[in-house]
Order: C-alpha cells, then structure tokens, then sequence
C-alpha cells in the first residue's frame, strides 16, 4: 500500500499579512497571537516533514472492539456466535 502526504498550509495573520514563517523565521512581534499561531504552524509541519522524511513514522494504533469493551467494563461477546 502506497501513502502520499502533502505538506502544505496557506494562512495569514490578519494584522500582518505580509508575514511568512518560512521566510521570516519567528516573528517580530511576539505579541501577535496570528504570527505565533503560524509560526507553530510551521513548526510542526517542519517536523513532520522531517520525520516522514527519515521514516521514522508517526504511529497511531487503534483500539480493537475487544479493548474498547474491555475499557468501558463490558463482557465480549463470543466470537463464534455461539449462544450459552
């Protein structure tokens, strides 16, 4: 099974749309929730390109039925459909 994952985000700050993280690095204003808010943005698109680069991969496992059962305090139902 093939997986392609394009990184890409287009967003601007509403006081300083001229503000790329990727050109400007950490914006001059620190002050500015928009800018940060790209800012780490960036960041983690940068990691996550980085980690998809080296494949080193992120890994999310989900639950089976039986442990979702399991976690809520519920008995599994046989798995061969047998009653008792």
């Amino acid at each position: 099974m093939s997986l392609k994952i394009r990184f890409r985000f287009d967003g601007r700050c509403t006081r300083h749309p001229r503000y790329d993280p990727k050109r400007d690095g950490h914006p001059s204003d620190g002050k500015c929730e928009g800018c940060e808010a790209l800012y780490v943005i960036h960041l983690y698109t940068k990691i996550a390109k980085r980690r998809a680069d080296d494949a080193n991969p992120i890994v999310v496992r989900a639950p089976s039925d039986r442990e979702e059962q399991q976690a809520l305090g519920v008995e599994p139902s046989s798995e061969t459909g047998d009653e008792s």
